[in-house]
């Protein structure tokens, strides 16, 4: 059923076929996947990972932070090829996954990997991600300078989001940005998917 979501959701079914085969094999292999996730890539990960799509302005500049096996930052650079992405991760092992990956996909003119912390990483983007990284509070504060003064952070988040929100009060003051809570799908069929969404204050 979540292949079938797919084909319905990603207009290169065969480019994210074939990441799904490559976190199959080689990412178990590896360990960025635990074993028990192979038969729940597609909706797990993969439409997971897309459902934030329609929060993303056209032609954005994206970075996706503690990447690991490239989620959610490849699926959104195959179902999104007018953004620019860079998959951000500092894990050597990772780091070598990715740049595989990105290579193998064919992804290389529109997907940049590079190895580093997000605290130490020098750039400025319209949309920061992250996916299972750590609690908003701490992420907020490796994320929000990465951030161009209009940029969005897109925190992939579940049941936890509205308490991490109000763990972060102090940050977002300082920092003068709002978060919200926003359930989004990758289709209709698709399961919800909760994404904290922090803006500057308008």
């Amino acid at each position: 059923m979540s292949e079938a979501i797919g084909r319905k959701v990603f207009d290169d079914f065969e480019a994210i076929s074939q990441y799904v085969d490559i976190l199959r094999d080689r990412g178990i292999a590896w360990g960025l996947i635990g074993p028990r996730e192979a038969d729940r890539l597609w909706d797990r990960h993969v439409l997971n990972s897309v459902a934030m799509t329609d929060l993303i302005a056209a032609g954005s500049t994206v970075i996706d932070v503690g990447s690991g096996a490239g989620l959610p930052g490849i699926p959104l650079a195959i179902r999104r090829p007018d953004l620019q992405v860079t998959l951000l991760e500092p894990l050597l092992r990772r780091y070598n996954f990715l740049v595989g990956a990105v290579d193998e996909l064919g992804l290389g003119d529109r997907v940049t990997v590079t190895r580093a912390r997000a605290e130490d990483h020098d750039g400025r983007y319209d949309v920061v991600t992250a996916r299972a990284v750590a609690p908003l509070p701490r992420l907020l504060t490796w994320c929000l300078p990465l951030l161009r003064p209009d940029g969005e952070l897109l925190a992939l988040k579940g049941s936890t989001a509205e308490s991490e929100i109000d763990q972060s009060a102090t940050v977002l003051a300082k920092s003068r940005r709002t978060a919200e809570v926003v359930v989004v799908r990758a289709h209709p069929e698709a399961e919800p998917t909760q994404v904290v969404r922090v803006r500057g204050k308008h």
